[in-house]
């Protein structure tokens, strides 16, 4: 993925907080990345964090003469509030303005961006709410807050992003919005194919990478259907996101179908992502199946298959189509075959099982084009899967793959 924050000014406003710690993770990564940096720190930030270590990371010194808000606030391409505490929120949503960073969050134009930490219970309160709900309404970037393990010793709502993600917000707020009034359609996670009205078929999918796929749209300028089997992952937060829950395969055929024949909202690319099944029950129990001890056989028929539906569209209403093979043997020509066979323009190919790729947040890929052209991508990162992905779309809206290989034949 291209370093879209090269030379960025990034303002990170402190206040206190046990998470901001984890900013100074934040800055020495920013400052790899080429970004510059300048830092606001409250006084109840100094109890967690010192001016000394910030500026040790690379971070410009701290600037507190009298004209410093509108100084900040006119140099900043972005400001990033971390952690935000209760407290601050809660004077932000109000227009108060009784110190530096406050001051400077009133006066700047620049993008804000908050991530909130705090107690679970604290985050919960209606109080709280509210004020997100008001800051939200001005238009300002609210980030999380994650949940889990707090220093508190409860669990719940209320942990601040980490690190890793808080830079990959600021790295994609800079790319490109390559896909400005274009329409993707992503389908994600699994399917569940009913056995009887208790049990059912279906897969290890988590729909990380579809949501991941999503997530990167977006912030390329996208308007996203996101059609997903069920998952027990967060929606992303997105006006341009329009969300379709489904349950079995023919759910998502239906609602896939539905979408691309919009004529409202056309699609320009699908991305079929999703672990759909290859088969469900010929015919599903209407009462829970009772175990007898005998061997239970169950009837199945294929289920319709979508990519090839999409691939098939009339070429007035169909998109780019993007495929996914996940293989445990014989990945290139299995995906070779899958390519030509369903007439994809691009498909994904990566190693599924024994704790590989279904349910983790890594991923590694191999892109394969109609042209015999190839591109191999190591672990990383779903998202920066995402990305690199969606980035083979050049400003001109063709696509190329930058290839490390081409194949000798398709």
């Amino acid at each position: 993925m291209l370093n879209y924050l090269r030379d960025r000014k990034i303002l990170i406003g402190i206040t206190g907080g046990v998470a901001a710690y984890k900013i100074l993770e934040l800055i020495r990564r920013l400052r790899e990345h080429g970004a510059l940096v300048k830092v606001i720190l409250t006084e109840t930030g100094t109890e967690f964090v010192t001016p000394l270590s910030i500026e040790a990371l690379g971070a410009d010194k701290l600037d507190t003469s009298a004209m410093a808000h509108i100084d900040l606030a006119r140099w900043a391409d972005v400001m990033l509030i971390a952690p935000a505490s209760a407290n601050f929120i809660a004077k932000f949503s109000n227009g108060l303005a009784d110190d530096l960073l406050t001051t400077v969050c009133l006066a700047t134009t620049a993008p804000l961006l908050i991530a909130p930490a705090m107690n679970q219970q604290m985050w919960l309160h209606p109080a709280t709410q509210q004020n997100i709900t008001t800051l939200k309404q001005r238009n300002f970037t609210i980030l999380g807050p994650a949940s889990g393990n707090q220093a508190c010793g409860e669990i719940g709502p209320g942990r601040m992003l980490e690190a890793h993600e808080l830079l990959d917000t600021l790295e994609h707020h800079f790319a490109p919005k390559l896909f400005n009034n274009q329409h993707i359609v992503i389908t994600a996670g699994p399917t569940q194919e009913a056995i009887d009205p208790v049990r059912y078929l279906s897969n290890h999918s988590s729909g990380k990478m579809g949501y991941a796929l999503a997530t990167a749209a977006l912030n390329l300028g996208a308007t996203v259907t996101l059609i997903s089997g069920p998952t027990a992952l967060t929606i992303p937060n997105n006006a341009n996101l329009r969300f379709n829950s489904v349950v079995s395969a023919a759910d998502m055929y239906q609602a896939v179908m539905d979408c691309l024949n919009n004529s409202k909202l056309p699609a320009d690319i699908f991305i079929g992502c999703a672990a759909v099944a290859d088969y469900r029950p010929s015919q599903a129990g209407n009462h829970k199946i009772k175990k007898d001890h005998s061997v239970l056989n169950l009837a199945l028929e294929p289920t319709d298959d979508i990519l090839t539906a999409v691939a098939k569209l009339p070429s007035k209403t169909r998109p780019f189509t993007i495929g996914f093979a996940a293989e445990t043997q014989n990945i290139e020509h299995n995906a070779l075959q899958k390519l030509k066979a369903k007439n994809l323009d691009l498909i994904i190919a990566n190693k599924v099982g024994k704790g590989q790729v279904f349910n983790q947040d890594d991923n590694q890929i191999t892109i394969y084009d109609q042209n015999g052209l190839v591109v191999d991508l190591p672990k990383m990162p779903k998202l920066k899967l995402a990305y690199h992905i969606l980035e083979l779309r050049s400003t001109d809206h063709s696509w190329s793959i930058r290839h490390s290989r081409k194949l000798t034949e398709l």
